[in-house]
């Protein structure tokens, strides 16, 4: 159960548009996850609920989290472990014994990019072993603030990662094995990442959580000039073909708009008008055949359930043809993961 599980159950709504497909492309899996309001295990039987709480989800993919890595052997293969216990979650779903949606379709996983090119390399080819069809790219995070209140990533990340020269050594051998990066960085973070991106126009980009508006620190108070922040830095980042944006995870702490500490949990109709510009800016920018919709739970449990998150996004889109919503909620992430 999630820490928050008392506040979750004060609403509930009914599903809109219970039949439209979904991919949902960013989610976790965990046991003994510490702190705050995230559920604490979110796990096989935790996920199969969600995924069956009323929307149409057909497969979901995971994204890495730190969770099971090995005890022992190699510094730099451990995080292998994350991805066989991922895939063995993704074996279970297969069997159809908890439910039709496929958890874990797609899985993305990390690998140790500052540790040179060699082990880097090593890492990806195991990772891809470990995958047994389903590993698709690699996620490093890089979450960094001067600001001591911001939190940092859970790799602690060096400032300007995506500029390091380590880093990039390592980073070439992503596109020979048709491995997708996932981008997880802060808002000031994006032109670093701009530059990435166009120094390896052969990988594909995904941009998590619309690059981490920051709503915190130094930060709170200022909603208006980080978004005018971010629309400058994103508008600049959406003109790289080669970068997908996910559309979510933009209710954590991080982001200062504190639902959690609201009495009771927010609709889906107050979710999406609060947040609505980043939503709307990013889909004209990147246009609807580069945007996913994600639920980045158990994480963005801090606002509500699973339910109401996806009821949010179909308020969002009421007006849109419906091959706009198709690619948005099921066709891009299905493209982009190559899941069948």
């Amino acid at each position: 159960m999630a820490d928050n599980a008392e506040w979750l159950k004060l609403y509930a709504e009914p599903t809109l548009e219970p039949d439209l497909p979904i991919v949902d492309p960013h989610h976790h899996l965990w046991d003994g996850h510490l702190g705050g309001y995230v559920s604490p295990r979110y796990l096989m039987h935790e996920i199969a609920a969600d995924v069956s709480s009323g929307h149409n989800i057909v497969a979901t993919v995971f994204v890495e989290c730190g969770a099971m890595f090995k005890a022992d052997g190699p510094e730099h293969l451990k995080c292998v472990g994350e991805t066989e216990f991922v895939n063995g979650i993704a074996a279970m779903s297969a069997s159809g014994r908890y439910g039709p949606t496929r958890i874990a379709a797609g899985i993305v996983g990390t690998a140790p990019l500052l540790m040179g090119e060699k082990l880097a390399a090593e890492t990806l080819d195991a990772q891809m072993e470990a995958g047994l069809g389903r590993f698709r790219g690699i996620r490093c995070g890089a979450t960094h603030d001067p600001s001591p209140v911001v939190p940092a990533g859970r790799t602690k990340p060096p400032p300007g990662m995506y500029g390091d020269a380590t880093f990039r050594a390592g980073f070439k051998h992503l596109a020979p094995r048709q491995l997708s990066f996932e981008a997880w960085c802060y808002h000031p973070q994006i032109p670093g990442l701009t530059d990435l991106a166009t120094a390896f126009p052969d990988v594909t980009f995904i941009l998590d959580h619309f690059g981490g508006p920051i709503g915190v620190g130094p930060y709170a108070g200022k909603e208006d000039e980080v978004f005018a922040a971010w629309r400058t830095a994103v508008a600049d980042l959406a003109r790289r073909p080669n970068v997908m944006a996910k559309l979510g995870g933009l209710v954590m702490e991080v982001n200062g708009f504190g639902w959690q500490d609201r009495p009771k949990p927010p609709t889906s109709q107050e979710l999406m008008e609060r947040t609505r510009r980043y939503y709307e800016t990013t889909i004209q920018l990147f246009g609807v055949e580069r945007c996913m919709f994600e639920s980045n739970f158990p994480v963005d449990k801090l606002a509500g359930s699973y339910n109401t998150l996806w009821n949010s996004f179909k308020r969002l889109t009421a007006g849109y043809s419906a091959a706009e919503k198709a690619a948005l909620f099921h066709d891009t992430a299905a493209r982009v993961y190559r899941l069948t």
